[in-house]
């Protein structure tokens, strides 16, 4: 191939008259618009702030909602959840009925839960979430090293029950195994939980309850629309039951066990 005849100009080559249309064409004409080639930023960034987890069996992002009342100890789960990867924080809730709502509108994978909150107890809101059949993984994260509450935890279908003492990476390997249909519960605790049955049936642990915050017979009768003789029973049965000799005993034998 004569490369130098393709880079030479041609011989014949002739100027246009003057006065006619140029075939040179405008140098600027060969620049484009920068700004047509700039697509508007907003336009290609999606709200995912507080947005419904968008649920595909492609995805291998996990949408994780928390609920925790402690301001403080909220935002380091959800900034300790936000620095993995895989992980989408899609909302905090403060309390359990705010939980909740969180939890319909922003559908997420994995729900990471304390168990004391105002409103609605974590355990309350996991039984809920059994009841109405939300396909949500839960896990309990709490302060309570108590073996009665894991078995009530368990039996309202929670996956996953970790302590806050525990290692911080803990956490997300919990978020992944429970996410993949497994379950991530402390085994010394889980032992425990079956070493020893709470023996209070529900009414028996209302009752207690509301005895244990201070609330006369006569007054819990009333709320629960139940007669004072009713009441008293069931004090009786869960004062023997566990072996105590009054109403305050029992009620703090069964909060130490896990059973309130």
């Amino acid at each position: 191939m004569n490369v130098a005849a393709l880079i030479s100009p041609a011989t014949d080559y002739r100027p246009p008259a003057l006065g006619s249309e140029s075939r040179i064409p405008n140098p600027e004409s060969r620049i484009p618009n920068p700004e047509s080639r700039i697509p508007n930023p907003e336009s290609r960034i999606p709200n995912l702030l507080f947005s419904p987890h968008v649920h595909s069996p492609h995805s291998q992002v996990i949408g994780i909602l928390l609920a925790e009342d402690q301001a403080m100890v909220r935002g380091a789960l959800s900034a300790l959840l936000g620095m993995e990867s895989d992980f989408q924080v899609l909302g905090a809730s403060a309390d359990g009925e705010a939980a909740w709502r969180d939890l319909q509108r922003l559908k997420p994978d994995v729900l990471v839960t304390d168990i004391e909150m105002p409103g609605l107890s974590g355990l309350e809101l996991a039984q809920r979430i059994q009841r109405h059949q939300l396909p949500v993984k839960v896990i309990i994260v709490t302060t309570f090293a108590r073996p009665g509450f894991l078995r009530r935890a368990l039996d309202a279908g929670v996956s996953g029950y970790l302590l806050k003492e525990s290692p911080a990476d803990h956490l997300a390997q919990a978020v992944r195994k429970v996410h993949a249909g497994g379950r991530a519960i402390d085994p010394d605790l889980a032992v425990e939980a079956w070493s020893e049955a709470d023996p209070l049936n529900d009414r028996e642990r209302q009752v207690l309850r509301l005895a244990g915050e201070g609330i006369s017979a006569g007054d819990i009768a009333t709320q629960l629309n139940l007669s004072h003789g009713t009441v008293r029973n069931y004090l009786s049965e869960a004062i023997g039951k566990l072996g105590v000799g009054n109403r305050i005993e029992a009620y703090r034998l069964a909060r130490q066990k896990g059973w309130l």
